[in-house]
């Protein structure tokens, strides 16, 4: 298990000083967090940033490869597949109108929330202002443009209802997911 005075020791795992632990985070190696909260016993995997201003809620799984940027928020109890990436600007450009290199000051973060047990799979790519419902699952590869109702399922580019789920069944199935 990783603690913070391995910080010091192991370049291959990149937690800035003003990071927030919860009790109980795995972290893999080659990892970079910097500015953002991790919730208790949430796992971490390897190649994965998280970046200032982004929130990771308490019982999460964070699959590898993954890259969770400024403005996004993950409720508890959420599974990440590998490979996802988060966007924060609708309309991102490298320079301003003059030319010049942009910073900080010339866009706004655009924010996307993850609700409580949701699911999104490995190679998904969600856009900013996005709301992803509780319990929805985003299928593999889907790349999720609008807002996700709670207790769905997902999938395709871009991501449309496949189907509604009703507790741990699918409406109409007698099987489980």
């Amino acid at each position: 298990m990783w603690n913070r005075s391995k910080r010091e020791t192991d370049p291959t795992i990149c937690v800035a000083p003003d990071v927030k632990l919860g009790r109980h985070v795995t972290l893999s190696q080659f990892i970079n967090l910097y500015g953002c909260e991790v919730g208790d016993e949430t796992k971490i995997g390897a190649f994965v940033e998280v970046q200032k201003n982004a929130t990771i809620g308490k019982c999460c799984k964070i699959s590898s490869h993954t890259f969770i940027c400024e403005g996004v928020t993950i409720e508890d109890n959420v599974f990440i597949g590998h490979s996802v990436t988060f966007i924060n600007d609708s309309y991102p450009r490298s320079t301003t109108a003059n030319g010049a290199l942009q910073t900080e000051q010339d866009w706004k973060v655009e924010m996307t929330h993850v609700k409580t047990g949701a699911s999104i799979g490995s190679g998904a790519t969600i856009l900013a202002n996005v709301v992803i419902g509780e319990n929805a699952m985003i299928g593999a590869g889907s790349v999720v443009t609008h807002d996700v109702p709670s207790n769905t399922i997902v999938g395709g580019n871009p991501a449309r209802v496949l189907r509604v789920i009703e507790g741990k069944r699918k409406v109409g199935s007698d099987g489980p997911l």
